[in-house]
């Protein structure tokens, strides 16, 4: 039997904010699986080669961890990314595991994560968005954002609220996050509110923060300092429940 990975992270920052993503995903998904590489740092290039080319989690230190959690939103999902800077690498590191398992092997005292056994992963987990090939689509203002958000979220409060208990099924609901996540957002029209959802409930958008928008062949990308979130452009494999928005 292998020995189990043992990663350093950089500081207590950095497994505390790991935590933080990793329950949030399984607030919505108690069952999650997440798909975890861990590579070394070459120069600044450490993200790059994993998932998020303007994002500094690897500006310093011998490696970067990025992890994948898929969120449903609708009859497509939507990628959740989060990338922590390693200060020590055991190892590299690149498979699927349970998220409430790595969640339990996250020791913020002494800043590591023990990543735990594999696990057969979920059909999304084998495409995940390229590496390299990035290109800058817009830097739509938070402040822009925040709004058009916030009114969605409303609306699909008050549209499922009102659908009688005997029809809110999971095809309605579903239906119903389909027609407003996949709209477009009006500062950057390429990217589907989706994305914007994922980002909010996963506690990377802020009204004040600063946001990119990349695209690389069929995946499109939004950023923001605390992590990223990826959809594809054309359906993605799989299918899941509306999540109902957060306060």
């Amino acid at each position: 039997m292998s020995t189990p990975v043992r990663l350093m992270l950089a500081d207590a920052g950095e497994a505390a904010d790991l935590a933080a993503f990793l329950v949030r995903l399984l607030r919505f998904d108690r069952a999650a699986a997440v798909r975890l590489q861990a590579v070394r740092s070459a120069g600044s290039g450490g993200a790059e080669a994993v998932a998020e080319p303007e994002s500094g989690a690897a500006a310093s230190g011998s490696g970067v961890l990025a992890v994948f959690g898929r969120l449903p939103l609708g009859s497509s999902g939507a990628l959740a990314i989060r990338t922590a800077r390693l200060a020590e690498l055991g190892g590299p590191a690149d498979l699927t595991v349970s998220a409430g398992q790595l969640l339990e092997s996250v020791d913020e005292q002494a800043n590591t994560v023990l990543v735990p056994a594999a696990v057969t992963g979920p059909a999304w987990a084998g495409l995940l968005p390229p590496r390299t090939g990035w290109r800058l689509l817009a830097e739509p203002p938070a402040f822009e954002v925040f709004p058009e958000l916030m009114a969605a979220v409303r609306e699909f409060k008050e549209r499922s609220g009102a659908v009688p208990e005997h029809h809110r099924t999971r095809s309605v609901l579903d239906g119903l996050a389909d027609e407003i996540w996949s709209r477009p957002l009006t500062a950057a029209p390429e990217l589907p509110l989706r994305a914007v959802h994922a980002a909010y409930v996963m506690g990377f958008l802020r009204p004040a923060v600063p946001l990119t928008v990349h695209g690389a062949g069929a995946w499109l990308r939004l950023s923001a300092p605390a992590g990223s979130v990826a959809v594809r452009s054309a359906a993605a494999p799989g299918a899941g429940l509306g999540l109902s928005p957060l306060r």
